[in-house]
């Protein structure tokens, strides 16, 4: 657990930089579904606000061992930051108690506003109820959750796992074998399904030979690839759709170490540093459906102090994602 106070207008400064190199919004009008879509483009640079009043922001995340969630951590301290505010952020380790336990004692220390990245959308929700018992907001990031949440900030994540999918039917000519690594139980994961198999649906020669979940973990993606690997054999997978990019990267290297490479190809979702030097080594590793972190915990913390202004905030807001191929990698940006 770390506090991070505001000392000085030039380390306010800094961090705004650093935050809108990445990426910054720009708002669109509400749709009639309650639903805000928000891009991520340039803006003029803005003005912290002042600290007028002790205000202390819960952040817990589910790990600190992916580096999409390492980077909303420094997301949301430069965030905090521009609004004048202290920042507690905690890492749940993929362990929906020790969230539920953070979650209490962010309540028992009184904190302004909570910021929820999910373990478990579901299983989270006595802890959100408590919360909001207490009075404190709580704004959803980057996955739902259930007990009643202000708002929900999130990527597109229907859209992420529909445009793995229909690059993927496309290279394919609409015909093969898919291997489909799944995630954790929330709802960016199971958008991202439900995206992918919106576009493969109508494309009857695109089949899922197997599906099992990599727990969006390198390690235990590489363990689950072999495993697959061995039990279908050489012509038997023609690609594989990872949902998220350390699932993805762990594929790679174990269809590298079998010496099946060059028989598949590989899809994720993020745009994280090391799907991006996959794509550059132009093997197996072909495209990844690229998030904007430091854009999602932005949004996130701002819609946490419009709540405490008492203004209103819709009740889900989403982020563009962008397909990043090995013919266009050159050009994205990253985080």
């Amino acid at each position: 657990m770390k506090s991070i106070k505001v000392v000085s207008f030039i380390l306010i400064a800094v961090a705004w930089v650093t935050l809108t190199a990445c990426s910054s919004s720009k708002i669109t009008e509400p749709s009639e579904t309650s639903e805000e879509t928000f891009s991520p483009l340039v803006t003029e640079k803005a003005v912290p606000a002042k600290k007028e009043q002790e205000v202390v922001v819960g952040f817990t995340l589910q790990n600190l061992s992916n580096p999409f969630f390492v980077a909303m951590s420094k997301g949301a301290t430069a965030g905090a930051m521009l609004h004048g505010a202290d920042v507690i952020i905690v890492s749940a380790e993929g362990d929906l108690a020790k969230q539920t336990a953070q979650i209490e004692d962010f309540i028992t220390k009184k904190v302004s506003v909570i910021l929820l990245n999910a373990v478990d959308s579901k299983g989270i929700a006595g802890a959100v109820s408590q919360a909001r018992a207490a009075g404190i907001p709580v704004i959803a990031v980057d996955v739902g959750a259930d007990g009643g949440v202000n708002t929900v900030v999130t990527s597109d994540n229907f859209l992420a796992g529909k445009l793995a999918g229909e690059y993927i039917v496309k290279r394919l000519n609409g015909k093969g074998n898919v291997v489909v690594i799944d995630g954790p139980p929330v709802s960016a994961v199971t958008d991202r399904i439900n995206g992918f198999e919106e576009a493969i649906k109508a494309t009857p020669g695109i089949r899922v030979v197997a599906k099992q979940n990599g727990f969006g973990n390198r390690e235990t993606s590489v363990t689950l690839m072999e495993t697959i690997l061995q039990v279908k054999g050489k012509g038997k997978i023609d690609v594989v759709f990872a949902t998220n990019d350390p699932s993805g990267v762990g594929a790679k290297i174990a269809v590298e170490q079998a010496g099946r490479d060059k028989e598949m190809f590989i899809v994720g979702v993020d745009g994280a540093p090391d799907a991006v030097s996959a794509l550059k080594e132009k093997k197996s590793f072909v495209a990844t459906s690229a998030q904007y972190p430091f854009e999602m915990i932005k949004l996130a913390m701002d819609e946490g102090f419009k709540v405490l202004k008492g203004e209103k905030v819709e009740s889900l807001i989403k982020i563009p994602v962008d397909l990043i191929t090995q013919d266009n990698v050159e050009t994205y940006k990253g985080w």
